[in-house]
């Protein structure tokens, strides 16, 4: 007979083995506890989400706007955080997502699709088990706004005065 699984802070790392964890491996076991930083699983998460094709770019519209000048400082590195927000526990996580989809893309399946790579990157890395990852969607992007704005054509002339 087993006894149920109890998280005190009272307990011993040897008495303390997690067995639930859907990757097989343990956090805490016999020769010691590991524990997994807020910053680690926001990275992962973030990476695992620019990976799917049909997102345009992570974070609501003033994390990326501070984003685009980190970027432009020198020697500035690019922060793989922006616009994901994370809750970590002993054994588990949550993520919370901000995303601009690519026009064209079916939103839903962009959801599944980053659901997907991010529970599998942050179990597969991390050993946690991810409980929740919520999307939200803030904007698609248009291929036209982009060329636009980086060709320095100059604007068309109103066609109002």
């Amino acid at each position: 007979m087993t006894a149920p699984k109890t998280t005190s802070t009272t307990a011993t790392p040897s008495t303390e083995i997690d067995a639930g964890s859907s990757s097989g491996s343990t956090l805490v076991s016999s020769q010691g506890r590991t524990v997994v930083a807020d910053t680690v699983v926001s990275k992962i998460a973030g990476i695992a989400t620019r990976e799917v094709t049909g997102v345009y770019a992570v974070g609501g519209g003033a994390s990326r706007v501070v984003g685009a000048l980190r970027e432009r400082i020198p020697g500035a590195s690019i922060n793989h955080s922006q616009g994901v927000s994370v809750e970590v526990g002993e054994k588990q996580a949550a993520v919370d997502l901000d995303i601009v989809a690519e026009y064209g893309v079916s939103i839903t399946d962009l959801a599944s699709g980053i659901r997907r790579n991010v529970i599998a990157a942050i179990e597969r890395m991390t050993g946690l088990e991810v409980t929740e990852v919520n999307i939200t969607v803030h904007d698609v992007h248009l291929d036209d706004e982009e060329s636009n704005n980086d060709t320095g054509e100059e604007p068309k002339p109103s066609r109002v005065q």
